[in-house]
C-alpha cells in the first residue's frame, strides 16, 4: 500500500476547544498510519530515472494505541510516549512534500519500531529492506547497534537522530551521531572558554557521582591534549543540599566568576542557578551548563531573576526562519498547537540526507559532512577516531554545536 507524501487531510471546520483539536487530529494520524506496520511514503512515484530507497525507524507505538480489531484503546486521551516518535514522523512527511516540489524520487519505507508483530531483525531480514540506501533511525540503546551494524553489512549510512551516545559501537565508518556526544559537548565547552576566558579562574561545581566523575575525566583529558594554553580550572563538589552559602567563598563582587555546573542532573543545575541568581546583583556570574538544560523550562521563572545561563544544544531553530514560521503557521491551523523540535528534527534529518542521496547516490558515504542542504542547523560532521595510535575510523558525528545565552527565560544570543 502507498501512502501520497502527506495523506493527512484538514480537519472540518468545528466548535471543539482547540486541545481536544488536536488530540484527535494525533489520533486520525495514527489510525491512518496503524493499517501497516511498513509504510511506504513516495515524494514522487514514476517510471523514469532512479527511485532511492529509504528506510525509517521510529517508535510509534501502533500496537499499543491499537486493539485487534482497530480500535483506538486510550477513548479521547493521546498518551505523551507516542508524542516523539509521531512528531518526527509529521516532520518526516513535511519534508517529503517539500522534496516532491523539487522533483526528488524517494521510495520511504517507515518502520514502527514498536510493533509486536514484526522485529527490527526480521524488518533487516525482509525482501523490502534489502533495496534500501540509507537509513535514519529515531532510536533507543537496544535498537543502535543492530541498526549500525545492518549498515555496515550493506555499506550504506546509519544516521542515528537522537541519541547522543555511540553504544560502544567502533570501526564503523557507515554510523552517523546526529546529536552530538558528551565528550564532544566537554571539548566545544574548553575551546569556548579558552577564547574568551583564558585568563580567568574558572570553577566547575558538580556533586558525587559516576556521571560527575565521567564529565571530570573529560575535561582533565581536554586539558592535557589542548595545543593552546590550559584554563585555569578549579573542580568544586557540593553536597546533593546546597545554598547559597556554599557558593559565596568562590564569587567575587568586583568581577564577574566563570562557573560550569559538572553535572547532568537536572534538578541540581537548577538549584545551582538559583542559588546564584539571588546574589546576581552583589556576584555577577556567568553560568555555562550541560547539554541537558536544553530541556529546562524553569529559567522563565522569576527565581532565575537575570543569572546568565549558558548551554549548547546541536540543534538551534531560529524563530526568525521562513521555513520555521510556515511549519508553525501549519501546525497552528492543523494542530491548534506549536510543533516540537522532533517536527524540525524530522524534517531536517529527511531532507538534508535524501538531497545529499539524490545527488551522491552508492557514494553517500563518501560525502556525509558535505555542508550543502542546509536546512535549520549547520551540521558539521567529522569523523572519530577513537585511538588515535591505529586511526580506525570508528564512527561520524555531528561536531557543530551552538552556545545558547538565556537571561530571564529569554534567547539572547546564539554562538
Amino acid at each position: 500500500m502507498t501512502l501520497a507524501a502527506n495523506p493527512l487531510q484538514p480537519l472540518n471546520g468545528n466548535k471543539r476547544h482547540p486541545h481536544m483539536k488536536k488530540r484527535t487530529s494525533q489520533i486520525l494520524i495514527l489510525l491512518q498510519i496503524s493499517w501497516f506496520c511498513c509504510l511506504t511514503l513516495k515524494a514522487q512515484v514514476d517510471s523514469a530515472g532512479k527511485v532511492h530507497r529509504i528506510a525509517i525507524f521510529v517508535p510509534l507505538f501502533l500496537d499499543s494505541a491499537f486493539d485487534a480489531t482497530g480500535t483506538y484503546k486510550y477513548e479521547k486521551v493521546f498518551p505523551k510516549f507516542i508524542n516523539p516518535g509521531l512528531e518526527f514522523y509529521e516532520g518526516v512527511e513535511l519534508a517529503l512534500d517539500s522534496l516532491e516540489t523539487e522533483g526528488i524520487r524517494l521510495d520511504v519505507q517507515v518502520y514502527d519500531t514498536r510493533s509486536a508483530s514484526m522485529s527490527i531483525s526480521q524488518i533487516l531480514q525482509s525482501p523490502d529492506f534489502q533495496q534500501t540506501e540509507l537509513i535514519i533511525g529515531h532510536v533507543i540503546p537496544t535498537e543502535l547497534r543492530e541498526l549500525a551494524d545492518a549498515a555496515l553489512r550493506k555499506n550504506i549510512p546509519f544516521i542515528n537522530v537522537n541519541f547522543p551516545n555511540d553504544g560502544g559501537i567502533t570501526d564503523n565508518p557507515d554510523f552517523v551521531i546526529l546529536n552530538s556526544t558528551l565528550k564532544t559537548h566537554c571539548a566545544s565547552i574548553y575551546k569556548f572558554l579558552q577564547r574568551n576566558y583564558a585568563t580567568s579562574t574558572i570553577f566547575m561545581f558538580r556533586k558525587k557521582g559516576l556521571q560527575e566523575d565521567r564529565l571530570q575525566n573529560y575535561f582533565a583529558e581536554i586539558e592535557k591534549n589542548t595545543a593552546s594554553v590550559p584554563l585555569r580550572l578549579k573542580f568544586i563538589t557540593l553536597a546533593e543540599t546546597f545554598d547559597v552559602r556554599q557558593l559565596l567563598p568562590y564569587l567575587d563582587s568586583n568581577r564577574k566568576t566563570i562557573c560550569v555546573v559538572g553535572s547532568l542532573d537536572e534538578n541540581f543545575g537548577k538549584n545551582f542557578c538559583q542559588q546564584l541568581a539571588s546574589v546576581f546583583k552583589t556576584y555577577p556570574t556567568k553560568i555555562i551548563g550541560m547539554p541537558t538544560w536544553d530541556n529546562i523550562n524553569d529559567f522563565t521563572q522569576p527565581e532565575y531573576g537575570d543569572a546568565e545561563i549558558f548551554y549548547t544544544s546541536p540543534f538551534y531553530i531560529n524563530p526568525n526562519d521562513s521555513l520555521v514560521l510556515w511549519i508553525q503557521q501549519y501546525y497552528k491551523t492543523r494542530f491548534f498547537s506549536r510543533p516540537s523540535d522532533m517536527v524540525f528534527r524530522g524534517y531536517e534529518t529527511i531532507y538534508h540526507f535524501a538531497k545529499l542521496l539524490e545527488l551522491h547516490g552508492h557514494s553517500l558515504s563518501s560525502n556525509l559532512g558535505e555542508k550543502k542542504f542546509k536546512v535549520f542547523n549547520d551540521f558539521d560532521i567529522q569523523p572519530v577516531f577513537l585511538n588515535r595510535q591505529n586511526m580506525t575510523l570508528d564512527y561520524f558525528e555531528n561536531k557543530k554545536l551552538y552556545f545558547i545565552k538565556k537571561v530571564n527565560g529569554n534567547i539572547v544570543a546564539v554562538y
